[in-house]
């Protein structure tokens, strides 16, 4: 097998696409529609909460995903990854006596075919919640109709900053979504506590994109800079898929910074580590998880060799003993045809948060208030990562990354990055 390593890099580096825009096509529908025959239930149940899609035998899930056209080789196994988890479960006999149903609706990464499932699966299905909501262009569509319905949603498949809240109390405000990939704020601020914490950068630059993207990346790190002592920077903003960065490189270069934040993705982060080199900048950088691919790494070693390393985060690591067992279980219930797909193990991921869940409330009752809080209860373990804290509110999504840099592409690692330093926190890195 891989090393652990190499897996975890590869991971962060598939998942690059995940984060991606719009694409077109027609809908079909490849699900299996509850029926009058499915016995889930719709009523108010109190101050217990809304029940719907629950029985004493089931528990009833959905999620809409491009499993056609030009992304249905990230949907295809995503959807598997999430079926062969629920499978594990259900052979077990499930949770509390109950197996878990997933209704799955092929939108093809369209956000108005998205929206039509949706309001299908909350109104007509009466599901219990989403489970691995997917793709950028139809979760910023849907996100306020989640949370106008207050239905349990766990997992999304982007790092928008729709998603993301530091003291979530009601619905409305999203604490009924629970993000679990990386959401770009909260990177954003890991980025700048590994600058601070593991280069001792004093003086940090951030040269950001004016994009959704670049621009909930430097939030992230200017409000994580903002809080540490000590500690100052410059930015500046590049428009997104610009060809001509000179300006804001030569602004960040005269400022004499310690450490350089490039909070852009794919289109722009060549151009700026590009002209960083061209303009004899020394100092170390770092840039979004979803960077961290051999296209990227390809695209920028010969520029940087001998002058500064660029270093991306991941947010999973085989290392641990847990993972290694969760990679077992994973191998041993996917579809064979996944069981060494990237994004098979996403959709693995997806399912073991929402079942945790189910997991916490055997023996109680099951409403939608009840397990929104039963998720907020601890932190909540990734199969192949660090822990994710939804209590108080929090909904930043993964709060643990890795560090990786760029290497020379070899036959023992074709991806052109090496992982330097395992899962931590803001607060491992600054030593809290």
């Amino acid at each position: 097998m891989k090393s652990t390593k190499f897996l975890a890099t590869a991971l962060a580096a598939s998942l690059a696409l995940m984060m991606a825009g719009c694409a077109g096509g027609a809908a079909a529908d490849t699900g299996n529609d509850a029926g009058d025959g499915s016995g889930s239930a719709s009523t108010d149940g109190g101050s217990g909460g809304k029940v719907q899609g629950i029985t004493d035998t089931e528990v009833l899930i959905a999620n809409s995903a491009a499993t056609s056209g030009a992304y249905a080789p990230v949907g295809v196994p995503f959807i598997a990854g999430i079926q062969g988890y629920l499978d594990m479960v259900n052979k077990d006999g499930g949770i509390d006596g109950r197996t878990i149903k997933l209704l799955h609706t092929d939108d093809e990464f369209d956000p108005a075919k998205g929206a039509a499932a949706l309001t299908k699966f909350i109104e007509d299905d009466k599901v219990f919640a989403i489970v691995g909501h997917f793709g950028t262009p139809v979760v910023a569509a849907t996100v306020d109709t989640l949370k106008e319905s207050g239905i349990p949603s766990v997992y999304f498949a982007t790092g928008i900053g729709q998603l993301y809240a530091e003291d979530a109390k009601t619905d409305a405000e999203g604490a009924n979504l629970f993000p679990v990939q990386p959401l770009y704020r909260t990177e954003g601020g890991l980025m700048a506590a590994y600058a601070a914490g593991k280069f001792g950068a004093k003086k940090i630059g951030i040269i950001y994109t004016n994009d959704d993207a670049g621009s909930d990346l430097e939030k992230g790190a200017v409000s994580q800079i903002e809080s540490m002592d000590g500690i100052d920077y410059v930015e500046e903003q590049v428009a997104a898929g610009t060809a001509d960065v000179s300006a804001a490189v030569t602004s960040i270069k005269n400022a004499d910074v310690d450490f350089v934040i490039i909070a852009a993705i794919q289109a722009t982060m060549p151009t700026i580590v590009k002209e960083l080199a061209a303009q004899g900048v020394d100092k170390d950088a770092i840039t979004s998880y979803v960077n961290v691919s051999s296209a990227m790494s390809d695209a920028v070693s010969g520029d940087i060799q001998g002058k500064f390393d660029l270093y991306g985060p991941g947010w999973v690591d085989y290392s641990s003993d847990t993972a290694k067992a969760s990679l077992a279980d994973f191998q041993a219930n996917v579809d064979p045809e996944y069981a060494s797909n990237v994004y098979a193990q996403t959709g693995w991921i997806a399912a073991s948060f929402f079942v945790e869940g189910l997991k916490r409330l055997e023996g109680k009752d099951v409403t939608w208030d009840s397990y929104k809080a039963a998720m907020e209860e601890a932190p909540i373990q990734n199969p192949f990562g660090g822990t994710i804290d939804f209590s108080n509110g929090q909904r930043k999504g993964t709060q643990q990354m890795s560090l990786s840099k760029v290497v020379p592409v070899s036959d023992a690692n074709p991806v052109g990055w090496e992982q330097v330093e395992p899962l931590q926190s803001i607060d491992s890195l600054l030593g809290q």
